[in-house]
């Protein structure tokens, strides 16, 4: 069963998470053999996390044994201030010394191919068997996650593939790449963060398990947890 955690707003959301982020990350650097392996995800809340995280006291982080990964991307050019990657790094590298060979970004169109399904494969490659310690997603008010939307093709929790690149997405860019669901909830845990009124009802059918959502699927190996800002938790007691 899902953990659900309600903040007063937006603001809390993200620095309740960047608070209890950065205490995951220091209770699994405990083996110091262990490189922590973090999927991260896009947008407003997810950069105010990543801008909070290294401010976080008491922060024992050792930076060079984190891995960073993405759970999707827009398939647009490496410069394009659309990139989810490009966001999270801007703000990342500011304040955080990240081991960029430990930074895998999935693959930009016009990096030597406009070759979509290309890009996933290579990406599919470099995450090889890969499992992650956490699985940060947003959700759409569709219920999407990732880039996997209800309805889609892309959208299958049965898939065998790892990474999918997606077309025709009802939200644009048309062209991304995402995870697949059986990798995300291969994740140690995943956390979903979520704020706003227009999410409420997608977030109260998802945390009931609604399975024409691609939010009903998701599930952390050991835990899953569902930060929401007071407006975005609404509808739960109604659902």
């Amino acid at each position: 069963m899902a953990t659900i955690v309600t903040c007063q707003d937006r603001a809390g959301v993200a620095q309740t998470v960047a608070r209890r982020l950065a205490a995951f990350v220091e209770r699994r650097q405990i083996d110091p053999r262990h490189v922590v392996q973090l999927c991260l995800t896009g947008g407003r809340i997810a950069n105010d996390v990543y801008g909070a995280i290294a401010h976080e006291e008491p922060c024992g982080i050792d930076w060079s044994r984190l891995a960073l990964w993405w759970g999707d991307e827009r398939f647009v050019p490496a410069g394009s201030p659309d990139r989810n990657a490009g966001q999270s790094l801007s703000v990342l590298a500011r304040t955080i010394p990240l081991d960029r060979t430990r930074v895998h970004p999935m693959p930009s169109a016009g990096a030597g191919s406009d070759d979509l399904a290309g890009a996933a494969q290579h990406y599919a490659s470099e995450l090889g068997d890969t499992e992650f310690d956490l699985c940060l997603l947003g959700m759409g008010e569709d219920g999407h996650v990732a880039s996997l939307f209800p309805g889609h093709p892309a959208f299958s929790p049965q898939t065998t593939r790892r990474v999918v690149g997606v077309t025709d997405s009802p939200k644009p860019p048309p062209e991304r790449i995402s995870l697949t669901l059986p990798v995300i909830n291969a994740s140690r845990e995943v956390w979903l963060l979520v704020a706003g009124r227009e999410k409420a009802a997608a977030a109260a059918r998802a945390i009931n398990g609604d399975a024409t959502l691609p939010a009903g699927h998701v599930a952390g190996r050991e835990r899953t947890v569902w930060f929401l800002d007071q407006e975005a938790a609404a509808e739960i007691a109604d659902s």
